[in-house]
């Protein structure tokens, strides 16, 4: 989750990642496209909305979330570029830094300790993002986030070699949502989803007024390492590059790269914003959590001589 009004929440659900658990739940936490691309077949394009009157306060979070933006900008953070030569990772680094992302979770929940070691957690379903706006959402926004959406899943496919798509039938939802409708909007639609209710969800639809975004995944059954379900939810008084870099955090984290880590550089698996999308850093990660010699369930002493392996794959480079 991002917060700063800094960043972040996570997963649970089975216990992912966000710090809300429910009997069969897991939580976890969670390049502009400025032309229409063509949206993926059978998606069936949603009706005009009615949009709603924005409220002041949400008129203040709005006006708040753009000074945010400009002042990081303006200090060198949110960069759009993956990384340079000014952020160089060996194998030995990138081993180190899925290890702290991937076995290790971030958030507190029953039974679960910030800081404390998991198992690997992922999807073995293919994933099916649908998107969901609040009758405060403009209809220029919708059309740009709808957009990015579509792109992100793309690459996020290609990164993991798994299937993710936007679809009408979705198992992952994506909601962009304001102070006025959030609550109203997911208590109504995130429930459709198997495995989720009110109550497990409330850790993403009673936002901390320190967070940009937000994503919970759940794991039904019990098996608490494969997640059948997520929900991510992203301010939509944001600005543009800040709802941005919400769709590349939290749909990521939503795929099991749960956790954050200081360490991790050109990442935005990191609390310090330097990086606004996904770097190639970051698509390494992505890959190797979806390899077959890795599996949801395993921990890290198995896995990881598998992870050193894979890192040096990624990078074509010997440890350090």
């Amino acid at each position: 989750m991002r917060t700063r009004i800094t960043r972040r929440i996570g997963l649970w659900g089975g216990i992912a990642a966000l710090g809300l658990v429910a009997a069969c739940d897991m939580l976890m936490p969670v390049e502009p496209v400025l032309t229409p691309r063509a949206r993926p077949a059978g998606l069936v394009p949603p009706p005009a909305p009615t949009v709603q009157p924005t409220s002041q306060q949400s008129a203040e979070l709005r006006a708040y979330l753009a000074q945010v933006q400009s002042s990081q900008l303006t200090s060198g953070l949110l960069r759009q570029d993956g990384g340079g030569p000014d952020t160089p990772f060996s194998s030995g680094m990138l081993a180190r830094n899925f290890e702290q992302i991937v076995f290790f979770n971030e958030y507190a929940g029953p039974g679960v300790r910030p800081g404390s070691a998991s198992a690997l957690r992922r999807w073995t379903v293919p994933v099916r993002i649908g998107l969901e706006f609040g009758a405060s959402v403009p209809p220029s926004q919708r059309t740009r986030d709808t957009n990015d959406v579509i792109a992100y899943a793309r690459r996020l496919r290609q990164a993991t070699g798994h299937p993710v798509s936007v679809s009408n039938n979705p198992n992952f939802l994506v909601f962009f949502v304001s102070e006025d409708d959030r609550a109203a909007t997911l208590n109504a639609r995130a429930p459709r989803l198997p495995g989720v209710n009110r109550t497990n969800l409330a850790p993403v639809r009673d936002l901390p007024t320190d967070a940009y975004c937000a994503v919970a995944a759940y794991a039904s059954g019990t098996d608490r390492s494969t997640y059948t379900a997520a929900v991510a939810v992203i301010r939509a008084e944001n600005p543009d590059l800040l709802r941005l870099s919400c769709v590349h955090e939290e749909l990521a984290q939503g795929l099991g790269l749960a956790n954050d880590s200081p360490d991790a550089r050109p990442s935005i698996f990191n609390d310090d914003d330097e990086f606004a999308l996904l770097t190639d850093h970051d698509e390494h990660l992505l890959g190797m959590l979806y390899d077959d010699r890795l599996r949801p369930g395993i921990g890290l002493t198995e896995a990881r001589p598998i992870v050193r392996t894979l890192a040096r794959e990624a990078t074509n480079q010997g440890p350090s």
